[in-house]
Order: C-alpha cells, then structure tokens, then sequence
C-alpha cells in the first residue's frame, strides 16, 4: 500500500514538472528595448527605454559637417534585434515632423542607421530657438520612440 502512495506521489511531481515547463516555453521574451547613438565612431549615448528622458540629450556643439551619426535600435523580443520599415524623425516640440529618414530592413550584423550631421546642422539653422527632438519609428513600433533632444 504504501508503494502506491509513493508513485502516486512521483507521478504527480512529474507531472507538475513537465506542466511547468509547457506553460515557460511559450512564454514572450522579457527584457527592454536598447538604443545607441554613436557620432561617427564615439558613443554619445546608449539608454534603455524605462530610463528617463532628461538624459536624453545629444551635445552635437562640437559636430563637423563631415561627421556622421549612427543610431542602433535593438528591439528585445525580435530575433536579430532591427526593426522593419524603420525610419528616424527629427520632430518640433509639437510633434510636427521636420524631416524623416527612412532605412531598409538590416540584413547580417549592421544595424546601423546612418544620418549626416550636415543634414542635421542645416536643419537646426532653419529651426533654431527650436527644441528638436529624434523619434525613431518601426513596423513594431508604431507609435515611435523618442531617442534623444538635439542639443547645437
């Protein structure tokens, strides 16, 4: 009799594990999107999107025209980590889109999405006493995210 009781109990544990690990394997990934902005091959910034907004900001005083800026936005539940149909916005205070930028689908390891700084020193000129902002967008990010203040 007690024989039964211990593989009733054995089964029922088994059963519990293999339960458990049914229910974890279909489960979403957990974990936060990640960005970096690099000019040209120094890192400006690198945030995670829960940290706050006022560290966003983006000294580009001492850019070049010849400089370039490169953007990386990893995506935490997509394979690779890029976006498709993504694009960066530079947008007024208002949300009014100044200029837009759109990227083709990385393919391999670059990530990178790249935007001259003499595009951005032109427009800061057209705009200036302005508060710009970059807000990056995707197909699984409709609602865009805003990267960082520009600061000239």
């Amino acid at each position: 009799m007690k024989k039964i009781k211990i593989n009733q109990a054995f089964i029922r544990l088994f059963t519990l594990i293999i339960l458990s690990g049914a229910a974890f394997s279909f489960t979403a990934k957990f974990g936060l999107d990640s960005y970096s902005i690099y000019l040209n091959d120094q890192l400006l910034l690198k945030q995670w999107v829960n940290q706050p907004l006022n560290l966003r900001v983006l000294p580009l005083r001492t850019a070049k025209d010849t400089d370039q800026l490169r953007i990386r936005y990893n995506h935490c539940t997509i394979k690779n980590g890029a976006g498709t149909n993504r694009s960066v916005a530079l947008q007024d205070a208002k949300g009014n889109i100044i200029k837009k930028w759109e990227f083709a689908d990385a393919t391999g390891s670059d990530l990178n999405m790249t935007i001259a700084v003499k595009e951005l020193l032109k427009l800061e000129k057209t705009h200036a006493n302005q508060e710009l902002n970059l807000v990056y967008t995707a197909r699984e990010l409709p609602k865009g995210e805003m990267l960082s203040m520009l600061q000239f």
